[in-house]
């Protein structure tokens, strides 16, 4: 048994209490424990402690540390609870205080896997460019299970998808002034798939894009990667040769036949 003889704030956490413990020669600090601790044992001065109370306060405390972090952790934004549990192992917590520490958490509210994917959805919607598909992705890697990943990517609906779509191509399409209309739409067509929208809204709201197309940066475009193919094959080509090898060039570069002769013409003619 031993008898508590002084509580002691300290001096950097006022929320934390150092307990010194009395000894035959009088006595030695004991341990440390946090306010809520100290209160809801009722700890004083005069108190006696026998050394299973002792071993109960001090994973008491550490428990309420552990927990303390986690909500730290959580003070930043919403958090999975895969994410709470890796941080809670990175820093080392007993794995049965983290079960205690996850069970605490969701009692109150503080970790809710479908409020967190509901809430990231909308934001994902909302303030980035991403389709659904790769914010399911980034969810599941957050550790939310796929069934409540798919319900909560009702909110973004098929009508959003291609609304963000056609904005993107306005966007994007016809910005360039080096490459064809058609390898632009291209490029772009991939990189929303990559993205994460779905093939059925990026083909409809393709659909009809070539009556968008600038006829004038389509010809500045066809000249600029032209006589850059020009450049790089006439030294060892001329005539004919020559014409193929930049007709090619530039039909893989997404230009149409009758720009292209025309452009070879006017080129010849000077």
């Amino acid at each position: 048994m031993r008898k508590i003889t002084r509580i002691t704030t300290q001096v950097k956490h006022k929320n934390r209490f150092n307990i010194f413990l009395s000894t035959s020669n009088g006595e030695e600090y004991g341990f440390s424990v946090d306010e809520a601790i100290l209160i809801e044992f009722r700890l004083r001065k005069g108190q006696e402690l026998e050394e299973s109370m002792i071993a109960t306060l001090i994973q008491k405390d550490t428990l309420h540390k552990s927990y303390t972090q986690a909500i730290n952790f959580l003070s930043y934004r919403m958090r999975t609870k895969k994410e709470i549990i890796d941080y809670l192992v990175k820093k080392e917590v007993d794995e049965e205080h983290i079960d205690q520490i996850i069970k605490k958490l969701t009692d109150e509210k503080l970790i809710d896997d479908e409020q967190f994917a509901l809430m990231f959805v909308r934001s994902r919607m909302n303030t980035s460019s991403k389709g659904p598909k790769m914010i399911k992705k980034e969810l599941i890697d957050k550790g939310v299970t796929k069934l409540i990943a798919d319900s909560a990517l009702h909110h973004y609906p098929y009508e959003k998808q291609y609304e963000k779509i056609k904005k993107l191509i306005g966007k994007k399409v016809n910005s360039s002034r080096k490459e064809s209309f058609r390898k632009q739409t291209q490029q772009l067509q991939t990189n929303l798939l990559q993205k994460g929208f779905s093939q059925e809204a990026i083909k409809e709201a393709f659909a009809g894009i070539e009556e968008g197309k600038n006829q004038d940066g389509e010809w500045d475009a066809l000249v600029y990667q032209g006589e850059k193919l020009l450049r790089k094959h006439e030294k060892k080509h001329e005539g004919y040769a020559l014409r193929q090898k930049v007709t090619e060039g530039l039909y893989r570069k997404g230009f149409a036949f009758e720009l292209i002769n025309k452009f070879l013409d006017d080129r010849e003619e000077q």
